[in-house]
């Protein structure tokens, strides 16, 4: 258990200063020398080499909350370090293994249980979800959070099915580099960073859509698995066969009714101009992620040779929308269950516009868990000090290894508003003592502030309940699973056989006698393979 406190307390101190609307931000370098910007705890963990199997499991956890959620991720390794410590303290006083996890286990289910009755707000299903979500998107821009939030929300409001049901891949997520997130801004469809190429800029209607990932022209002579060329004469005919070749393949595009073709890699400008010849829209997207998803949408593969594809996608229209500097390609579909919207994330930097992104799929993931489940609670760590309060109450009134878990889990929590008060610059011994005494005289709605305390519900601040439940659930785990670890065994790596036949060879020669040794450095020498 220590060994594995040690590795979350150092996770913490990472996750710590990011913690809240004012915690602080971070400027990460990934192991591929990418840069980003941003205060998510779980973009923050994916961008750390752990070795410790601990760290690996926490953020494993944290992960998966991100993913499933959307939010919660330094809730959830904030209150890991702190139940780990109080386990500690508790094992160190004489509590058994089996009695701390069964005890904690107990203190979830509690935990769990009083959740619904402190949310005392929903949103309801024709209310505009933008103050629901800021607080959700708030920890990971530096600046126009409320804006982004309220792309977002009109976003995923837009998106809503008549029957009131919410499907987060029907919105879209582009980023163009220059200007600000202030110019950030919807349009219909799905838009993609992309340049067209030539002068077709624009299919009016019945698009046939072709992705390709590969180089769109002829093959080149210094391209791998390509034949040598002796003479002049030879790259002059490799040189007709391939214009050949290539007029042939365009040819064969226009003959399957292919209006728009999506390239991930290079564009020739001979060929693009043979496309121009047969009406087709040449298109040169600048990410694969987005290109991926648009072969998901389009239902139709991304093809690593210029062939026409079996299911050419479909769609209404393909145009080309500037926005400042920079250019979006637009898909548009008549149909009901194509993307409706796209969010046009702007930014001055690519860091900037990294965390931006986020931050979006953070805002969809939880608005889609809100279509779910719409209940809120308090934010502002007003939440967990009411749960600590209701916790000590009742765990001093329990016997046996109940009472100290339940009065241990109420001190881990109670360190959530103690950290949000340090990265406000508050005085935290007085704050935390008239933030307890408020609360044991019932009113749980007060939270810490930029300034102080303050009402939660009064001034907006909000939690789904189904992150913080699911929040809960996920430590807890993660917990209960690192107190019964006795001890990390780590397994060798087997050697290779290259690695073996070393070994033995540096054994043969420590076991020859010295004069033999001499013998054969001498030959290696005058006879050097």
């Amino acid at each position: 258990l220590l060994s594995s406190l040690v590795a979350v307390q150092t996770l913490a101190s990472v996750i710590r200063p990011c913690y809240g609307p004012l915690g602080r931000q971070k400027f990460l370098v990934t192991a591929h020398r990418d840069t980003v910007c941003t205060g998510s705890a779980a973009a923050i963990l994916r961008a750390l080499q752990l070795e410790h199997p601990a760290a690996q499991l926490l953020r494993e956890a944290v992960q998966a909350q991100a993913e499933n959620i959307g939010d919660g991720t330094a809730f959830m390794v904030l209150l890991a370090e702190a139940l780990l410590e109080q386990a500690e303290l508790l094992l160190r006083a004489g509590l058994a293994y089996t009695q701390l996890r069964e005890a904690y286990s107990t203190a979830l289910a509690e935990v769990l249980a009083m959740l619904p009755s402190l949310a005392i707000w929903a949103l309801g299903p024709l209310e505009d979800p933008t103050w629901a979500l800021c607080s959700v998107m708030n920890a990971h821009t530096l600046a126009h959070s409320d804006h982004l939030a309220k792309l977002v929300a009109h976003a995923c409001w837009a998106s809503k099915e008549p029957g009131g049901s919410f499907k987060p891949e029907r919105i879209g997520v582009c980023t163009l580099h220059g200007g600000m997130l202030w110019d950030s801004c919807l349009l219909p469809g799905l838009a993609i960073a992309a340049n067209p190429c030539g002068q077709v800029t624009a299919v009016s209607s019945g698009a046939r859509v072709a992705l390709f990932a590969c180089h769109f022209g002829p093959a080149s002579p210094s391209a791998p698995a390509t034949a040598r060329l002796y003479s002049l004469e030879d790259l002059l005919i490799f040189k007709k066969e391939n214009n050949q070749l290539i007029e042939k393949q365009v040819a064969q595009l226009a003959d399957s009714d292919v209006k728009v073709v999506v390239v991930w890699g290079d564009v020739d400008e001979e060929t693009v101009a043979l496309a121009e010849q047969q009406g087709i829209m040449v298109i040169q997207a600048e990410s694969r992620r987005e290109i991926i998803y648009l072969s998901e949408v389009l239902g139709t593969p991304l093809l690593t040779y210029l062939l026409p594809p079996m299911e050419p996608g479909q769609c209404w229209r393909v145009h080309t929308q500037e926005l400042g500097d920079s250019k979006a390609v637009v898909f548009e579909w008549e149909h009901a269950g194509a993307p409706v919207l796209t969010l046009v994330l702007r930014g001055a930097t690519p860091e900037g516009l990294r965390g931006t992104e986020e931050a979006a799929y953070h805002g969809v993931d939880a608005y889609t868990q809100l279509c779910q489940d719409p209940r809120l609670l308090q934010g502002a760590s007003a939440t967990e000090m009411a749960l600590a309060r209701m916790l000590l109450e009742k765990g001093s009134k329990l016997d046996g290894p109940e009472g100290p878990a339940f009065l241990a889990f109420a001190r881990a929590l109670r360190s959530l508003p103690k950290t949000l008060a340090e990265n406000a610059g508050l005085a935290v011994p007085p704050l935390m003592a008239e933030m307890s005494g408020i609360h044991q005289a019932g009113n749980f709605l007060v939270g810490v502030g930029c300034e102080g305390l303050l009402n939660a519900a009064q001034e907006g601040m909000w939690d789904p309940l189904v992150a913080k439940a699911q929040g809960f659930r996920a430590v807890a785990e993660v917990v209960q699973t690192l107190v019964t670890v006795d001890e990390f065994v780590v397994t060798k790596v087997s050697p290779s056989h290259q690695q073996i036949s070393i070994l033995d060879s540096k054994k043969a020669m420590e076991s020859l006698s010295p004069a033999r040794k001499e013998t054969l450095r001498t030959d290696k020498q005058q006879h050097p393979q």
